[in-house]
């Protein structure tokens, strides 16, 4: 696994050594980032359920300027935590452990209290087949964790079939790429 272009293009990441995490493919992180090109410059990107963080320093290298991972799993955490030091962008991003839920219930109080800005970027890519991502939709909606004119981008597979609108959000885009989809929503 690598970083594909940008600042660190070519940066080897580390990568699980066994299937309890499940990174994005190269195709399908090179599909996603050139879908947001255009939205990436000094963005602030939520990668939840960030696994080895592999989306989250590809959103930095391609010009985001901050970006929070967050993830429950302690194996998750500290891939996380070697691949922004082997990067070096530990200035640019926070790591935050918990469950997706509190992390969301955190990040809501953060932006109401104004200690911390809406994201232009959230990336979902939860484990597959949980049902994690209505719940997930619903408490960035209730929290205002999303920019007005962000997006989200939720990767699931491909035969789960995610509605056309979900708790406010509307589906702009769905791209298949193998086993996996990307489905992108936008404030409605």
């Amino acid at each position: 696994m690598r970083v594909i272009t940008g600042k660190y293009r070519g940066r080897k990441l580390n990568t699980p050594q066994d299937y309890d995490i499940r990174p994005t493919s190269d195709k399908a992180k090179e599909a996603l980032f050139s879908i947001l090109a255009n939205q990436l410059y000094d963005s602030r990107v939520l990668d939840l359920f960030a696994g080895t963080g592999s989306l989250g320093i590809e959103a930095l290298s391609r010009g985001a300027s901050y970006c929070l991972f967050a993830d429950a799993s302690g194996k998750s955490l500290k891939l996380v935590k070697e691949n922004l030091e082997h990067c070096k962008v530990e200035e640019k991003t926070r790591v935050a452990a918990g469950d997706y839920k509190k992390i969301l219930k955190n990040l809501a109080d953060r932006i109401e209290d104004g200690l911390e800005e809406p994201f232009d970027i959230i990336l979902l890519d939860p484990p597959y087949n949980k049902g994690l991502l209505p719940e997930a939709f619903e408490l960035i909606k209730q929290g205002n964790i999303l920019a007005s004119d962000g997006v989200i981008v939720a990767e699931h597979r491909k035969e789960e079939i995610l509605p056309e609108e979900i708790s406010g959000f509307h589906r702009i885009k769905e791209r298949r790429y193998g086993v996996v989809a990307l489905s992108i929503y936008d404030n409605m």
